[in-house]
């Protein structure tokens, strides 16, 4: 029987992983919304770092910097966990793509590029490390989840155990905007079918599924069918958006 939390069909030789709830993983259908969620942003940061020296910092499983290897000059991934490092090391093998085991926070080398995604919610001393940022690189493409999307209505952080600290977008300005000379935010949005299950949502499409007995193998087809065009990300309706990606010039 096949574990629904490990990634399914790897490589030979390539080591699966299990969700932790730590990071995102591609080859989990259940998880597909997930990773996409972040693959959109990967895409569209990779459309920006053609030929350039690029860090990917807590890159995790590694599928976000094989994206930006794509265009980048030299990428570097950079991720502490021992399983994720084996794994990514041996499944991404490209010749301008090569990954680290260590702390982000000590990352610490010149690059054209800084990219870190979804991963400054759960850094301590969060202010150190994006002064950082502004030191070794020309720009930074940081990103979070919104706390307004994330969290239940009035609380001040989701039930996630690795979160330290969730952001409303005045308070990410707050953090980023003392380090950079000009900080950009876009926000990402559901599109497409995406947004089409908004609105089924809206019209009760949960007591429906549900009362009908049609919930698991609706979703079982619909999550799994989720791409990267199912998602949007520009500057309109931040306040609403999904997650918040800056763009942050040293």
């Amino acid at each position: 029987m096949t574990d629904t939390n490990t990634q399914d069909n790897q490589p030979e030789g390539v080591p699966p992983l299990e969700l932790t709830g730590e990071r995102t993983l591609p080859d989990v259908p259940e998880e597909n919304y997930w990773y996409r969620r972040h693959l959109v942003v990967y895409e569209w940061i990779a459309d920006r770092v053609a030929g350039l020296d690029v860090v990917d910092l807590a890159c995790g499983e590694g599928y976000g910097s094989a994206v930006l290897a794509r265009t980048a000059a030299d990428v570097i991934g950079v991720d502490a966990n021992p399983d994720a490092f084996a794994h990514a090391s041996a499944k991404y093998t490209s010749g301008n793509l090569a990954f680290r085991r260590e702390l982000v926070e000590a990352f610490d080398e010149p690059r054209d590029a800084v990219v870190f995604l979804q991963t400054i919610e759960h850094i301590q001393d969060p202010d150190a490390l994006v002064a950082r940022f502004a030191r070794i690189a020309p720009v930074s493409y940081v990103s979070t989840p919104n706390l307004l999307t994330l969290a239940p209505e009035g609380a001040e952080k989701s039930d996630n155990p690795w979160h330290i600290k969730e952001y409303r977008l005045e308070e990410y300005r707050a953090l980023l905007e003392p380090h950079f000379s000009r900080v950009e935010i876009l926000g990402l949005h559901h599109a497409r079918k995406l947004k089409w299950h908004e609105l089924a949502l809206s019209l009760g499409w949960d007591r429906v599924h549900a009362a009908l007995g049609l919930t698991k193998p609706f979703y079982d087809r619909f999550t799994p069918a989720i791409a990267a065009s199912d998602f949007r990300l520009d500057h309109r309706n931040l306040e609403d958006a999904l997650d918040f990606i800056a763009v942050c010039h040293a």
